[in-house]
């Protein structure tokens, strides 16, 4: 049996919410990880889980990012990450007006958006019974996509090159993946794309001047300058990070890598990353910055990303240690500070 209060001290999550509801099938985990720096921030990731506690164990890693890329984003904002068990017995419309039911009685304390998995009509339904719900799927795409590019800029400029004329495999083209590709091709990238939905490769190609590789798989070997996932997370474990052939690696999913010793791998052979909690960080700067921080204009902050993720870089390189916990520390530091001063 699954001792509770043990596994969230061990997975380090301080606040934990079990949602259920027989009648629509509603089983959820939200797990608010920190709120030192304002009301807690993560999107709704919708999949089958094998248990409760691999979804506790998804949301609260997924919450552990979302408070990390708060704090280097300057929002004021902590993390949190909501899981639907997804199975045969969901009733999506009931579950998620249930869901947003739930999220409206936190009055504030955590705001979503969508993730993995959760549809656009989902949010809608949520929105249906809650203000603290972001709907607007296109743009806050747009803004992982502005963001994610001030990052591959900065990871290129480290070895003196352009984007224009830069080689970059894109994995995985939903909506952030097809977002994060237009604004690479828009830059001049020559952009190979693959997903597992021949659809969506499909479509884009039709749109746009790019290559598709059949197998999201293959495509992580291909022949590249930088390498971007952009569907699922943990993609990159210690062997791929032995063998790929990119110098750069610049995703937009979320925990890119599968393990800290993947990221010490790329690390020792020289590959560049742009931390993930960086990269991706254009949709919360985006929905925290209208919703909370009340920012008219966003784009400046976003953009800043880039300049963290080049301070990032450079900092890895003089003290020699993998850009994911240089990017921790600073994290952490900003965090700690604001402990200080409470």
């Amino acid at each position: 049996m699954l001792d509770l209060f043990s596994k969230l001290s061990e997975l380090g999550a301080p606040r934990a919410f079990f949602f259920s509801d027989p009648a629509s099938g509603l089983r959820c985990v939200l797990v608010i990880d920190d709120v030192r720096l304002g009301p807690a921030a993560g999107g709704v990731r919708t999949r089958a889980y094998a248990s409760v506690e691999t979804a506790l164990e998804d949301a609260a890693s997924l919450a552990r990012s979302m408070t990390l890329k708060c704090a280097l984003g300057g929002l004021d904002a902590g993390g949190a990450k909501a899981v639907v068990m997804n199975h045969p017995g969901l009733d999506r419309k009931r579950a998620f007006r249930v869901l947003g039911r739930r999220v409206q009685e936190l009055a504030g304390l955590f705001r979503t958006a969508g993730d993995l998995g959760t549809t656009a009509d989902d949010l809608q339904q949520m929105a249906l019974e809650t203000e603290y719900v972001h709907t607007d799927e296109g743009g806050l795409a747009e803004s992982v996509a502005r963001g994610h590019l001030r990052c591959v800029e900065a990871l290129a400029a480290r070895r003196g090159r352009e984007v224009a004329g830069l080689r970059v495999a894109v994995q995985g083209v939903g909506a952030v993946g097809a977002a994060v590709t237009r604004a690479l091709v828009h830059a001049g990238a020559e952009v190979r794309v693959a997903d597992l939905e021949p659809s969506r490769v499909c479509a884009l190609a039709q749109e746009l001047a790019v290559e598709v590789v059949s197998d999201p798989a293959a495509l992580l070997m291909a022949d590249v300058d930088v390498l971007a996932p952009c569907a699922v997370g943990q993609v990159i474990d210690t062997a791929l990070a032995g063998r790929i052939h990119a110098w750069g690696v610049c995703g937009a999913a979320n925990g890119v890598l599968a393990s800290e010793d993947a990221g010490r791998v790329l690390h020792e052979r020289g590959v560049l990353l742009v931390p993930d909690v960086v990269a991706s960080a254009g949709a919360v700067v985006d929905g925290i910055g209208r919703s909370v921080m009340e920012l008219e204009d966003r784009r400046p902050r976003i953009d800043q990303l880039g300049v963290l993720a080049g301070r990032i870089l450079e900092r890895s390189e003089i003290e020699d240690r993998p850009s994911t916990e240089v990017a921790e520390a600073l994290a952490h530091e900003r965090l700690d500070h604001s402990e200080r001063e409470a």
